[in-house]
């Protein structure tokens, strides 16, 4: 019986991701829940609490909510949907963001994204955040149940063919290698690029370099034409070369 305590996908890879996930197998998986709709919470609640070795442990609305229940109660899951409030936004992942701040307070969470979106560009965000599973709202209901178990047990949860084609545009020759293109770059807007490759929100961004966050989502719309790429994946890309080329030699 599952309290609240205080204070599309039919085949998948699955890896393991090493490290403790808190989870012992021994006692119910302990899952918290992330959706901005009352109903799909509901119907996750009923849909996890019918199995025998899960316990929703609590839930939230938004990511203030989120963030201020899931520490205290040590869940070893968190199913998060990516996309919170009516923002029309598209570059706003903020079940994401959340993601992250929840993986920093507690390291061994296995996050599982759950979105309406198929988006290359929030699974990118996804994997940079340390998320262990991302599944389409499509899904069936075993086979969520079945991605909730598989991330408990320490194994990554991510769709072939989605992430396939977000390591063909790694890789592939549609992503400008970067040199003259980085060379238009102001210094500050160089410094939001590093940012960007290491994975931070405009939100984080805003903090770690104290302006406002219109003011980074401007800047970062104005690098996007710079660079003469239409996604800020392409620009964490090319961050990520740049960071490779500027290394010493020998270094690891």
């Amino acid at each position: 019986m599952a309290t609240d305590e205080p204070g599309k996908y039919g085949a998948v890879r699955t890896t393991s991701r090493g490290g403790d996930t808190g989870h012992s197998g021994e006692s119910p998986i302990r899952v918290f829940l992330l959706d901005d709709h009352e109903v799909v919470r509901r119907g996750l609640r009923d849909l996890l609490e019918d199995e025998p070795d899960m316990a929703v442990v609590g839930d939230a609305a938004d990511a203030r909510q989120a963030l201020a229940r899931a520490p205290a109660l040590r869940p070893h899951v968190a199913v998060l949907d990516v996309r919170l409030g009516s923002s029309a936004d598209t570059a706003d992942h903020e079940g994401i963001d959340v993601c992250r701040e929840l993986r920093v307070a507690l390291p061994g969470l296995a996050c599982l994204i759950l979105t309406s979106f198929d988006d290359d560009e929030a699974l990118f965000d996804a994997i940079m955040a340390g998320a262990a599973g991302y599944v389409l709202k499509q899904i069936k209901g075993s086979a969520l149940v079945t991605a909730v178990r598989t991330v408990a047990a320490g194994r990554s949860m991510l769709d072939p063919g989605a992430t396939a084609r977000v390591l063909a545009r790694v890789r592939g020759p549609a992503v400008p290698a970067g040199p003259p293109e980085l060379a238009r770059l102001s210094p500050r807007e160089r410094q939001i690029l590093d940012l960007i490759g290491e994975g931070l929100t405009n939100r984080q961004i805003a903090e770690r370099l104290y302006l406002a966050e219109k003011t980074v989502k401007n800047r970062i719309s104005a690098i996007l034409t710079k660079l003469k790429v239409g996604r800020r994946i392409h620009a964490a890309v090319i961050a990520e070369r740049a960071r490779e080329r500027e290394r010493p030699p020998g270094y690891r």
